[in-house]
């Protein structure tokens, strides 16, 4: 297939591309390159990998980047409730108005994959599943909501809301809960937490990636529908994922009694539909928190890995 994905350069593209070359696909980015384009360059050696630099607020660019594509994976956002609060302009114009304009340069026929949160669920009594009411409590979680109903009312569309992200990538980010707690009891020997029974499910980027794979190999059977991606195995308090981190790194955890977190989501999810369709995730905590700490002994903290940056 020939396949466009949106904000390929990102964390989540950068993981993605190599899967679908190895599949076969033709794949084409297009990103505005807002941190840089150098986890790009080892793609450039396979001959079906091509590169658009644009922006997805620019309807020219977008409509330019569509032509002649069989499926668009769209991930172009400005992702995360920090940098959505630092820019709430920017945010609805990308992660929303930049949606519009995907789904008016498309054609019928063009599949779009969109990459959503389960960030959308906000704060539920009980287990989410993909028939809960959406209560998303920050702008982040309200643009993504509102381009996903566009997307499905668009129809031709899989949405997946995704757990929380963590692991390596090409283009890293520490600015995610799992990464940024192992981070900081490396580098700084300890870590403050609040709010410390919230629960939270986490995915590995490698398997975000595997799931779009997967669901270019059974549309048929997904279009037109939501699913949670993640796990039921990696549903975690704040307590937990700090007490293994702190286990593996011998950072001190402080549980701060008085206080709160700004990030208010606290809820657990099923992920029962897709993993009926035989998706599975591959990486669990333990390693991908092994995996931060390796790759954290390479790393250069003078440019940290954020995207809560360049606005």
């Amino acid at each position: 297939m020939r396949i466009l994905i949106t904000g390929g350069a990102g964390f989540i593209g950068t993981s993605l591309i190599p899967k679908l070359l190895d599949e076969g696909h033709e794949v084409t980015v297009f990103d505005i390159l807002l941190h840089g384009g150098n986890p790009l360059i080892p793609f450039f050696k396979n001959k079906n990998f091509k590169f658009i630099r644009g922006d997805i607020r620019n309807k020219a660019d977008l409509k330019r980047a569509v032509s002649g594509k069989d499926a668009i994976i769209h991930l172009a956002a400005l992702v995360g409730f920090p940098v959505c609060r630092m820019n709430p302009e920017v945010a609805r114009q990308v992660n929303v108005d930049g949606t519009i304009n995907l789904i008016e340069v498309c054609n019928k026929k063009q599949v779009i994959l969109y990459g959503s949160t389960g960030s959308n669920y906000g704060t539920i009594d009980g287990i989410c599943t993909e028939e809960t009411p959406l209560n998303p409590l920050s702008l982040y979680g309200e643009t993504k909501t509102k381009a996903e109903r566009l997307l499905l009312m668009r129809g031709n569309t899989i949405a997946y809301r995704f757990a929380t992200a963590f692991g390596v990538s090409p283009r890293m980010r520490m600015d995610l809960l799992v990464n940024d707690f192992t981070n900081k009891c490396i580098r700084d020997g300890y870590i403050v937490v609040y709010e410390k029974h919230f629960m939270r499910t986490f995915i590995h980027v490698s398997d975000i990636a595997s799931s779009f794979v997967f669901a270019l190999k059974n549309l048929d059977k997904m279009i037109d529908n939501v699913y949670n991606v993640g796990s039921d195995s990696m549903n975690f308090s704040k307590q937990r994922i700090c007490e293994m981190i702190a286990e593996k790194t011998s950072g001190f955890v402080h549980f701060e009694e008085i206080g709160e977190d700004a990030d208010k989501r606290n809820y657990i999810v099923s992920y029962d539909k897709i993993s009926k369709l035989g998706f599975t995730t591959s990486i669990s905590l333990s390693e991908g928190i092994d995996e931060i700490i390796s790759v954290l002994n390479v790393m250069d903290f003078q440019n940290i890995y954020t995207n809560a940056k360049y606005f």
